[in-house]
């Protein structure tokens, strides 16, 4: 494994520290507490080297010697039309459905609206997601509480296997792929 992904996780502690001295010294106001130390990553962070992409980037190739290899590029954000030398770093992550490749890339965006001098008020409440002063209101989409019984049968049915079991381990995966399903309701709206 190259250096970079051993590197990350120092980088990660070291940043967490920092942001919660920092904010102990400037009295920010909420809950605040030490860093907790998890065992479990769900990642892994390549910066500059490490990675290939093919040539027509609809593939990449992670050369570091871990036994990651080729991986086949889906989705909808074509990355072909951003250079190679803009990509400043690829990362790996796990979630409850497979694994995915994230590319952060370094661009300029500048998004330039004409003024238009009209004036809105918005009142953000919890009957409303948001009422407007011209008398707009947006429903509250309560995405947990419309998911809630089909999570908690999932929950019971891990209740009832056996610890250990192969039966228990794809009742958690059904139940993990439910909560990502209502996290990505969440983003999307």
């Amino acid at each position: 494994m190259t250096k970079n992904p051993r590197a990350q996780a120092p980088e990660n502690v070291e940043r967490a520290i920092q942001r919660f001295f920092a904010n102990c010294k400037s009295n920010k106001p909420g809950k605040k507490g030490y860093p907790k130390f998890k065992k479990h990553t769900r990642s892994v962070e390549y910066k500059q080297s490490g990675w290939k992409l093919h040539p027509t980037k609809r593939r990449i190739n992670f050369i570091d010697k871990k036994g990651i290899g080729e991986l086949k590029l889906l989705g909808k954000w074509d990355i072909h039309t951003f250079d190679i030398k803009l990509i400043k770093r690829v990362r790996i992550v796990r979630r409850a459905d497979g694994y995915y490749v994230q590319f952060c890339v370094k661009v300029d965006h500048t998004l330039e609206a004409p003024p238009t001098n009209a004036q809105v008020g918005i009142d953000v409440g919890l009957e409303y997601f948001y009422s407007d002063s011209n008398g707009h209101h947006e429903p509250n989409p309560r995405f947990f509480r419309k998911s809630e019984d089909t999570i908690k049968r999932s929950q019971r049915n891990i209740y009832k296997k056996k610890k250990g079991s192969t039966g228990r381990k794809k009742a958690r995966g059904i139940y993990a792929r439910k909560h990502l399903k209502v996290t990505r309701r969440a983003i999307r709206s």
